[in-house]
C-alpha cells in the first residue's frame, strides 16, 4: 500500500525487527490502528488489533499491570510502521481486550476482589488528606502518611531488578528512616526524583548507607505494622 502521511484511524503494520522497548519484545508484523499522533516529539500512538492483542504473552500483560504500563497501546515513530489494510473490525478489538480483562480480573493485587478493596480503601484514604489532585500533593500525603504509621529500624528485601548500582534484587537491608537531604535547595518533590523513585529511605547493607526508593522494597515480617503501609505505598507508585 502507498505510504502517505498517517492520520487517525489508519491501520498500520510494524516494520520487522522493531522492538517495544518497554517490554522488550520483537514486535515487527503487529498491526493495529493509529490512535494518537504527538506533534511535539512525533511518535504515534497505535492501538493494537484483536489478533497483536491475542499475541501477547500473560506474564506481558501482568507485568503491564504491576507498572503501570498500557499493554493495548504502542508508542513509534512513524518510520517504524507503514499503512496496510485492516484485517479485523473496531468491535473486534473491543471483545479481545474484554476478553483479556475478563481473563486476568485486573485487581491491586492477585488476591481475591475483598482484599483488593480494603487496598484500595487504604489507599484513598491516604490521598483523600492531598489538597488537590497533583502527583505532588499526593507524595506530599504519603509521606506524611509513611512518617506517622513506620516504626524505624526495620528489615526489609529488594524485590525489583536494579538496572545499576551496588543494591541488586534480592538483598537484605535495614532500613534506617525517610531520607532527608540537609541541603535547604534539596526537594524530594522535584520532578527528576519524584518521577522515577519516588519517596527515598536511608537504609544500611553490611556497613555501607544508601539513600533508596522505598517503593523497590518489601518489609521481610509479614505480621510487622510495618508491612501493608509499604506495600501500599508501593502498590499505588507503580499504578499512579
Amino acid at each position: 500500500m502507498a505510504q502517505g502521511k498517517l492520520q487517525l484511524g489508519d491501520s498500520v503494520i510494524v516494520k520487522p525487527n522493531v522492538e517495544e522497548l518497554d517490554l522488550n519484545i520483537n514486535i515487527g508484523g503487529w498491526q493495529g490502528r493509529v490512535a494518537e499522533i504527538e506533534e511535539e516529539d512525533g511518535l504515534i500512538g497505535i492501538d493494537w488489533d484483536s489478533l497483536s492483542l491475542k499475541q501477547l504473552s500473560d506474564k506481558t500483560i501482568v507485568y503491564c499491570e504491576v507498572e503501570g504500563l498500557d499493554w493495548a497501546r504502542v508508542y513509534l515513530a512513524p518510520e517504524d510502521v507503514e499503512q496496510t489494510t485492516a484485517r479485523d473490525s473496531v468491535d473486534d478489538v473491543v471483545k479481545a481486550i474484554e476478553d483479556i480483562e475478563s481473563k486476568h480480573d485486573f485487581t491491586w493485587t492477585d488476591e481475591d476482589p475483598e482484599e483488593s478493596e480494603e487496598i484500595d480503601r487504604r489507599i484513598q484514604a491516604v490521598l483523600d488528606n492531598a489538597e488537590d489532585e497533583s502527583e505532588e500533593a499526593a507524595f506530599e500525603v504519603w509521606q506524611e502518611y509513611l512518617e506517622d504509621e513506620l516504626e524505624f529500624p526495620f528489615e526489609a528485601e529488594i524485590f525489583e531488578c536494579q538496572e545499576e548500582g551496588p543494591l541488586q534484587e534480592g538483598d537484605q537491608v535495614t532500613v534506617v528512616g525517610i531520607y532527608e537531604d540537609d541541603d535547604e535547595e534539596y526537594d524530594v518533590f522535584d520532578d527528576d526524583i519524584e518521577d522515577i523513585y519516588g519517596i527515598l529511605v536511608s537504609l544500611r547493607h553490611g556497613r555501607e548507607k544508601y539513600e533508596f526508593p522505598l517503593c523497590d522494597l518489601e518489609v521481610l515480617d509479614k505480621s510487622s505494622d510495618n508491612y501493608q503501609p509499604v506495600k501500599d505505598y508501593a502498590i499505588w507508585f507503580a499504578n499512579r
